[in-house]
């Protein structure tokens, strides 16, 4: 395993905590009578639709190794979290097959501004705001919810010395509470390099069903809290064009939501190797028709 962060969604824990908790809520205004919700929507989306769309990104040092957008509908009051796998292949000036030809690879390189290009380009869909979190960001969301209970599928092993921080993954079968350092190696776990033990029979597919489980446990739980301590307490170790007001403001609104207005999606596509290079190939149409869905277009 090379070094790197694998936050892929644990990264949403802090979108729900410093957006979505505010974003993604039932009541019609902040309960102090200072903000109007709806005000604050119309002040951070760049259109005049009902959805705002918020790219998150998991990074591994300067690479993208999480990408997601988290899409809400401020009319229906249901939001969409679409996962875009790190390996998914996109086409670049000069290379063909290259490992420049990950969407991973954009953000070092161009920044939130190319990578919102690059995905409203083989998406549809407009940027309206950016979070992203590296390893302290997981560390912190997850210890300030207090942990998150999960039901690991099999006896997860796994060591790399040379990881930053070192690797060294041992974790039993079986439901459990998860905290910090431990729910990172969790999300970071795909396979084995030890003999008798087992990893996702996908790869990478599977550990991103199996975030996804921990992350509609986490926003479940996180929904428990007061929200707005929350975000304070895990705002400094993010990087987002929200401001503190308005993610506390948000989170205000939160009261009452329900994780089952949350879905879940990953971009459907396959995976194949170019060049003796692992991709995702995207595939636009079955791409088009899910997008469309979230969109309640025809």
């Amino acid at each position: 395993m090379k070094r790197f962060f694998k936050v892929f969604f644990i990264s949403l824990i802090c979108f729900s905590l410093i957006v979505a908790g505010g974003l993604f809520w039932l009541n019609g205004s902040i309960t102090d009578g200072r903000v109007d919700a709806s005000d604050i929507f119309k002040i951070l989306s760049n259109d005049k639709d009902d959805r705002i769309n918020v790219l998150v990104l998991g990074l591994e040092n300067t690479r993208s190794d999480t990408i997601m957008i988290a899409s809400y509908d401020t009319k229906n009051k249901t939001g969409d979290v679409i996962s875009i796998p790190r390996d998914t292949y996109i086409d670049r000036d000069g290379f063909i097959n290259n490992g420049n030809n990950k969407i991973n690879s954009v953000y070092s390189v161009k920044g939130i501004e190319g990578l919102s290009e690059i995905i409203l380009n083989i998406t549809g869909i407009k940027i309206d705001k950016y979070v992203t979190i590296d390893y302290d960001g997981v560390r912190a969301a997850v210890d300030a919810i207090g942990g998150v209970e999960v039901d690991v599928p099999f006896h997860m092993r796994y060591t790399d010395p040379y990881a930053d921080p070192p690797l060294d993954i041992n974790i039993e079968p079986g439901e459990q509470l998860i905290k910090g350092d431990r729910a990172m190696e969790f999300l970071r776990f795909r396979k084995t390099n030890y003999a008798g033990y087992s990893g996702y029979s996908n790869g990478d597919i599977g550990r991103v069903e199996a975030q996804q489980g921990f992350v509609k446990a986490a926003i479940k739980k996180a929904l428990s809290f007061k929200l707005p301590l929350v975000v304070k307490e895990v705002y400094p170790y993010v990087d987002t064009d929200f401001t503190l007001t308005e993610a506390t403001s948000l989170a205000v609104g939160s009261i009452g939501l329900s994780a089952e207005n949350v879905n879940f999606h990953t971009l459907p596509g396959t995976a194949q190797t170019r060049n003796g290079i692992s991709f995702y190939i995207l595939d636009y149409l079955a791409t088009k028709d899910l997008i469309y869905s979230i969109q309640g277009l025809s």
